[in-house]
């Protein structure tokens, strides 16, 4: 046998066998990270330039932060996913801690509170929540015992060990970051929440458990717009525009949505080319052309048939992390690739959902695109989770 056939027994035997990470999905991630640099630089180039002086400045501070993530995908890869439960308590302990320092603590940056500022460096701790929650959540099922048989005696057990410590942690964790205020990462982490519990069990129990979540969750949606007048505008805005086809006030409340409906508007069928965005220079407020409206940008100079694409593109890796999630080895393998694939795949719709005016624009980032070193870093943690889950699949990769 020469060697190129054995390199090729090699790869297939790899390829094709258990043990194997999904390689399909991992492409999938590699190839929206450097499409996602790309776009970093390309939307931001404007701002860097102007503000500071040098075109390349956000480009080279996402690449650290990508490569810090790949350190944490890295760890969290190569670290047994059995082993979560002995260190996720010390971790949700000290996401609450941060969540509360950050409201008392972090500086004031356009009404909201969600920030550590050291140096250049932004720490967001609700985007350190939205891993460690799900991992808590996770583990936290994925232990609870089977219930009796009689109805009386299951309800009162699924009250006392499930719903309401389920309940009590998801509304603590969402109440936190609700005062910063971050309404869609709150949306985020309580959609995920209610996936991992509902997948946990499929009785009547966990049915009813959810729709008490799902009202759980409307009043933390209503808590939401008492604390933050200026988020009950945004939903307000959302809403006149859906009525109308145009913000209601396109100067102050509606000035960015209708912005962001220009540049999407003019990518038309096939875009007016990359590098080409208009409303990247200083139209689409602050930072936001390369953060949470990057798909804005994006849609403008790719047109409809690259929002198609992109959108498949989390399609599959939807697809990919449900096909995980299904042929996973045990049920904490199968909770953790469930939460962290509606997770990612939650966040992503959100984000361009917001950005054609199908929901109110929260500042949430796109998954792998949006500048940002902490939605990077956990995001990219998360898939690290959800190969190695896969590692341990019932199924091939190809199979």
């Amino acid at each position: 046998m020469t060697k190129r056939q054995r390199f090729l027994q090699r790869t297939r035997s790899r390829l094709f066998s258990k043990g194997a990470p999904d390689y399909i999905l991992l492409a999938l991630v590699v190839i929206l990270v450097l499409f996602g640099l790309v776009m970093v630089y390309d939307a931001s180039v404007i701002v860097a330039s102007e503000t500071y002086g040098d075109q390349f400045r956000f480009l080279k501070l996402q690449t650290v932060w990508v490569l810090v993530g790949a350190a944490a995908f890295a760890f969290t890869y190569l670290f047994d996913y059995h082993n979560y439960p002995k260190l996720i308590v010390p971790a949700i302990v000290t996401t609450i801690v941060l969540l509360v320092l950050v409201v008392f603590a972090g500086p004031l940056v356009f009404g909201s509170r969600r920030w550590f500022s050291i140096g250049v460096v932004n720490i967001q701790p609700s985007e350190l929540a939205k891993l460690t929650f799900t991992v808590y959540l996770a583990c936290w099922l994925a232990k609870q015992k089977q219930r009796s048989g009689n109805l009386k005696e299951a309800f009162t057990q699924h009250l006392k060990t499930e719903l309401l410590p389920f309940a009590f942690i998801l509304f603590t964790i969402c109440f936190l970051i609700i005062v910063e205020p971050d309404l869609g990462t709150t949306a985020v982490v309580a959609f995920t929440a209610l996936a991992v519990y509902f997948i946990s069990g499929t009785d009547a129990l966990h049915t009813l458990g959810s729709f008490f979540i799902i009202a759980v969750m409307g009043v933390l949606g209503v808590l939401a717009a008492i604390i933050s007048p200026y988020r009950a505008s945004r939903v307000s805005t959302f809403l006149e525009t859906i009525k109308s086809g145009y913000a209601p006030d396109p100067w102050i409340s509606g000035y960015q949505i209708n912005q962001v409906l220009i540049a999407i508007g003019s990518g038309g069928l096939f875009g007016i080319g990359f590098g080409e965005s208009r409303q990247k220079f200083f139209y689409l407020v602050g930072n936001s052309a390369f953060t949470d409206t990057i798909f804005a940008v994006y849609a403008e100079e790719f047109g409809f048939v690259g929002d198609v694409v992109l959108v498949l593109a989390f399609l599959m890796f939807v697809s990919r992390g449900l096909r995980i999630a299904r042929n996973a080895h045990d049920r904490l393998g199968s909770l953790l690739a469930t939460g962290i694939t509606v997770w990612i795949g939650l966040q992503a719709f959100l984000n361009i959902a917001a950005n054609i005016a199908l929901g109110p624009l929260t500042g949430i980032p796109l998954p792998f695109f949006s500048y940002g070193g902490s939605s990077m870093v956990v995001v990219l943690a998360g898939v690290g989770i959800l190969l190695n889950v896969s590692k341990s699949s019932e199924k091939a990769v190809f199979r």
